[in-house]
């Protein structure tokens, strides 16, 4: 038996020798009959029961290959993945070619989303036996998809997002039945559309990741993103608040939660990109075309009526200051972060814009070229 071997025979013992002697075999009886139950136990799928025998034996027999790997089992079936890994690790060094050690660690780290630790342990098995069938076929699969993975993560980093978008529903179908890859890659794709401008489809996807996991602290902060893309800015204040209550000290929170609550106020008061019915993602030539069928449309001179001509003052004004803010990428920046260069409380002390002056103000001012601008029109 295997729990003899640490007991070495003498002639002529002393009577404590003898007591020692005899306690052990004592114990080593009581370590096979624990040993016989705990595989009782286990063949009787009563895994908790068969783990708590194993351990009182590898308290005593620390060396023990097989009591460890019967143990790792029990906790594989219990899912304790942890005790299971740490179990095998011990398994594979106390046994030199433990390939079915490495084989499991291998695939318990695969189906916890591990792919990197998951392809260590395989190669490892493939060192000790370059044609371990199980480990070889496993290998093959966790290299593709590790591969498709960092492919996809260098697509991020390249800001190719509607790239690494692909990538990423290629690593769905690589692996369609471990829940955490579809569950990385689901989050990855909300992080990839928000940053890619995409943001009805973000909101979709990052909201179907927070079903499962609402939590998810990388995913709020994304489909905040993707809100205030659509200007839906109290949903973006709900998904900030929500993300910094799991993460207070996270600055990127705390930015995105103040840009958003002043762009909420901004919202309320002059919006210059709905002045000039452009989209926020509007190129500098859309703002000008726009620009200049608006200035055209609300010229003082096409109105007779006192009223209306102050009206069209008023509008032309906006469209302008509309114009000059966007067009400005300094100016741009301070107002899609919620600050208004026009608007002198914003500016808080800084200079007051020319436009502030009114309508006069415009004299000599040409909204489509250079020149002096006489408000006169020739439509054909």
């Amino acid at each position: 038996m295997p729990y003899l071997a640490m007991f070495q025979l003498k002639s002529n013992p002393s009577d404590k020798e003898e007591r020692e002697a005899q306690s052990q075999l004592t114990k080593s009886d009581e370590i096979q009959r624990l040993v016989a139950q705990a595989r009782s136990s286990f063949n009787s799928k009563d895994y908790g029961t068969a783990a708590a025998e194993l351990d009182t034996v590898i308290e005593t027999c620390v060396w023990d290959v097989t009591s460890r790997e019967m143990r790792a089992e029990c906790f594989i079936q219990m899912g304790e993945m942890g005790k299971a890994i740490s179990d095998l690790k011990a398994a594979s060094k106390l046994k030199s070619d433990n390939t079915q050690a490495f084989y499991k660690l291998s695939t318990i780290y695969y189906n916890l989303g591990d792919h990197e630790m998951s392809l260590n342990e395989v190669r490892e098995c493939l060192k000790l036996d370059p044609d371990h069938k199980q480990c070889y076929g496993h290998y093959k699969q966790v290299k593709k998809l590790n591969k498709q993975i960092q492919s996809a993560e260098e697509l991020i980093q390249e800001q190719r997002y509607e790239d690494a978008v692909s990538k990423y529903e290629a690593v769905m179908k690589t692996e369609p039945n471990v829940q955490h890859f579809s569950h990385l890659a689901k989050e990855r794709i909300c992080h990839a559309l928000a940053q890619g401008q995409h943001a009805s489809k973000a909101i979709s996807v990052c909201s179907e990741v927070l079903k499962s996991d609402p939590q998810n602290v990388n995913v709020l902060k994304d489909r905040a993103e993707a809100y205030v893309q659509e200007e839906q800015y109290e949903e973006a204040i709900k998904d900030y608040e929500s993300a910094a209550q799991h993460s207070e000290n996270d600055r990127q929170i705390k930015e995105g939660l103040e840009r958003a609550q002043r762009l909420l106020k901004q919202s309320q008061k002059r919006d210059y990109y709905k002045i000039l019915g452009v989209k926020r993602t509007a190129q500098k030539k859309e703002i000008i075309k726009a620009y200049r069928k608006l200035a055209q449309q609300w010229h003082p001179d096409n109105f007779q009526d006192p009223e209306e001509k102050k009206k069209a003052e008023k509008k032309f004004i906006d469209i302008a200051q509309a114009k000059e803010v966007l067009t400005d990428p300094e100016m741009r920046t301070k107002f899609d972060h919620g600050e208004d260069p026009m608007d002198p409380e914003s500016q808080q002390g800084h200079r007051h814009h020319h436009f502030n002056e009114g309508f006069h103000s415009f004299q000599g001012f040409n909204p489509f070229g250079s020149g002096p601008f006489n408000f006169k029109f020739n439509f054909n």
